[in-house]
């Protein structure tokens, strides 16, 4: 890959936007580079968390505007389907997807942090979508946005096309967790530490469901998941996990985590 690095340190997947020059700016082939990541690392048996990060001063700019330039339509449409496709990879994926984040996330790099399942911000780094600036308003960054923090919010950010700190987007549930830029990466994992304690498997049937009921009202959502939870209940993770509980022991899933 020519605008993305893939890395392995067991047990986390990294997939770094790799154009610090351009702060991360996402051109068509990099939005490309990302699904295909996300797809390689989901079929990685050794990855129980992936990790999407940016080289550089910056997680991500947005979309690449030196690209957009005097282009046909066919390309616009090519490269708007690209980036929902990357987007909806990460909710695809069944391992947890966290974004490292430092620097600024604009607009489309907003989009992607808002994406993906948890977000780790550095103190100083900002996120935005300034498209309304440039003549562009930002409708794709505002899906995610919107589904995070909530329509009135969202509609300030997409209105004034200002930026917000790591502390108020953590407070208004765009971010999960603040750490001194200096300890980011280790924040990241203090978390993935969190999460992979557990059944690989539990986790991936978990993330599917989320995804499945959390647009739904809550009779349709009912619908989704109580089947769900009772074929699960039945499952040998679970039944480990009763039993583990009532003996008082740690649970050891057919997966090999103790």
């Amino acid at each position: 890959m020519d605008h993305v690095i893939v890395e392995i340190q067991d047990p986390v997947g990294r997939v770094v936007l790799n154009r610090p020059e351009r702060r991360n700016a996402m051109s068509l082939a990099m939005l490309e580079e990302i699904e295909a990541a996300l797809a390689a690392l989901a079929s990685d048996s050794r990855v129980r968390a992936i990790v999407v990060e940016g080289a550089g001063k910056a997680f991500s700019a947005g979309h690449d505007l030196a690209e957009m330039l005097d282009r046909t339509p066919q390309f616009y449409d090519e490269l708007f389907r690209a980036c929902t496709r990357a987007m909806q990879a990460i909710h695809r994926t069944p391992q947890p997807v966290i974004a490292q984040v430092h620097g600024v996330a604009t607009a489309a790099g907003c989009q992607l942090a808002a994406s993906c399942d948890l977000v780790v911000a550095a103190d100083d780094a900002r996120f935005g979508t300034p498209g309304v600036k440039i003549g562009l308003f930002c409708t794709t960054p505002m899906v995610p946005v919107t589904r995070a923090i909530g329509r009135k919010r969202a509609m300030e950010m997409l209105l004034t096309g200002d930026t917000i700190d790591a502390p108020t987007a953590m407070a208004w549930g765009l971010v999960n967790r603040v750490s001194p830029a200096g300890e980011l990466r280790e924040a990241v994992l203090d978390l993935v530490d969190s999460i992979t304690r557990y059944s690989g498997a539990v986790i991936a049937d978990g993330k599917h469901a989320f995804y499945r009921q959390v647009g739904l009202d809550e009779d349709e959502a009912y619908q989704v998941t109580e089947p769900l939870m009772a074929t699960a209940a039945a499952t040998p993770h679970a039944q480990e996990g009763f039993a583990a509980f009532l003996e008082k022991r740690r649970p050891v899933w057919s997966d090999g985590v103790s």
